[in-house]
């Protein structure tokens, strides 16, 4: 029996994306295929985690009767996917994947049971990761079907070159792109002049943009 290792799960409110302000279970997974600059979520599997079977998890799941949706976060959910192909088609609540859109593979095994994706699109300026857009590019080839919105978090630091590849990209997959201003704990890293001249640098190359920063720190949620 297939066992996976869940680092919490909790019920709060939405704070990213435009699903912002949604009530939502969320399902933290362990374990993380990259290292982002700017991360600050607990996700190792070093320590404080709980073991679920399916039929475990589908038991602390129905605790929860009045949600949206549930939010498959982590660390990354796919690196759980064949777990989540087990489990997946015995929930029966919207299922809302935060992925960093890098593990299309493992998309494909679990996409006909997702019905919203949030992804990320990698910025080198902010993560410090490198080559980032053909990957996040075949993820997106697999994201057909489903209802997927991209979220791109930036700073001082990113470049025209960046902005104008995520257009392109965004365009390429009809994307709602979801700008979110780098946070250094509750502060933000850029001031809010900054972040509007962002987002209109986006809007000059693409129009399905939107500016919207992580509210759940703001509402003093998790």
């Amino acid at each position: 029996m297939n066992k996976i290792k869940i680092k919490e799960i909790f019920e709060s409110i939405q704070g990213e994306g435009p699903f912002v302000g949604y009530n939502q279970l969320f399902i933290r997974f362990c374990n993380c295929n990259l290292n982002c600059n700017y991360c600050d979520t607990e996700y190792t599997s070093q320590k404080d985690f709980i073991e679920y079977t399916a039929e475990d998890l589908l038991d602390e799941i129905k605790k929860y009767p009045n949600i949206h949706s549930i939010s498959l976060t982590g660390g990354e959910p796919l690196l759980s996917a064949k777990f989540l192909k087990e489990i997946l088609p015995l929930v029966n609540k919207k299922i809302y994947l935060e992925t960093n859109a890098t593990l299309a593979d493992e998309l494909s095994e679990i996409k006909d049971y997702v019905d919203i994706i949030s992804a990320d699109i990698k910025l080198e300026s902010s993560t410090g990761l490198k080559n980032m857009f053909q990957m996040h590019d075949t993820f997106f080839k697999n994201c057909d079907g489903i209802k997927t919105f991209a979220k791109i978090v930036f700073n001082d630091k990113i470049t025209d070159f960046e902005i104008i590849t995520s257009c392109n990209l965004a365009k390429k997959y009809n994307l709602e792109l979801i700008l979110q201003p780098e946070m250094k704990g509750n502060s933000f890293s850029v001031d809010t002049e900054f972040s509007a001249g962002i987002f209109y640098k986006f809007l000059d190359n693409y129009d399905n943009i939107r500016l919207i920063p992580q509210v759940h720190k703001f509402l003093n949620v998790r």
